[in-house]
C-alpha cells in the first residue's frame, strides 16, 4: 500500500456559479482526477464540533458534484477532537504521554498499532470492491 498526500488548500469554497458549461475550475478538475486515479481514501482531520473541518467537507463536496468521483471508493475517516478524543478518532493527540514528536511522527506505539488496522482494514475493502 502507499499512500499519497492530496492538498486541499487549493480549492475554492463549493459555488455552483463556478461551474461553467459542464467545467469546474482547474483545482477541482485537478483534485477529482487525483480521486479518479486512485483507489481509496483516508481522511485525516481534527474534529470540529463533532465534524471534519470545513476545508475537507468542501473537498468532499467538490468531488461528490456530477459525476460523483467518490463513487465505488473506498474511505474511512480518522481524527483528534481535543480532550475527549474524535468521533472516529482512533487516537488522541492532545493526552499525556506525547502521541507525536516534535516533528509531528506518530510515537506513540498503541496508536500506531491501532492506525495499522485501521490502515490494513481500508485496505481490504478497497480490495474488495476493486475486484
Amino acid at each position: 500500500m502507499s499512500i499519497n498526500y492530496i492538498d486541499i488548500s487549493p480549492l475554492p469554497t463549493l459555488n455552483t456559479d463556478l461551474e461553467i458549461d459542464g467545467k469546474y475550475p482547474q483545482s477541482v478538475t485537478t483534485f477529482r482526477d487525483q480521486i479518479l486515479q486512485s483507489d481509496g481514501f483516508l481522511f485525516a482531520s481534527p474534529e470540529y464540533n463533532y465534524f471534519v473541518t470545513a476545508p475537507l467537507k468542501n473537498a468532499i463536496n467538490w468531488a461528490s458534484r456530477p459525476p460523483n468521483v467518490w463513487a465505488d471508493k473506498a474511505t474511512m475517516i480518522v481524527s483528534v477532537g481535543g480532550g475527549f478524543g474524535g468521533r472516529q478518532s482512533f487516537f488522541n493527540a492532545f493526552e499525556s504521554p506525547p502521541k507525536f514528536d516534535d516533528e509531528g511522527n506518530l510515537i506513540d506505539l498503541e496508536a500506531k498499532e491501532r492506525l495499522k488496522s485501521v490502515l490494513n482494514a481500508l485496505k481490504a475493502f478497497t480490495l474488495r470492491l476493486n475486484k
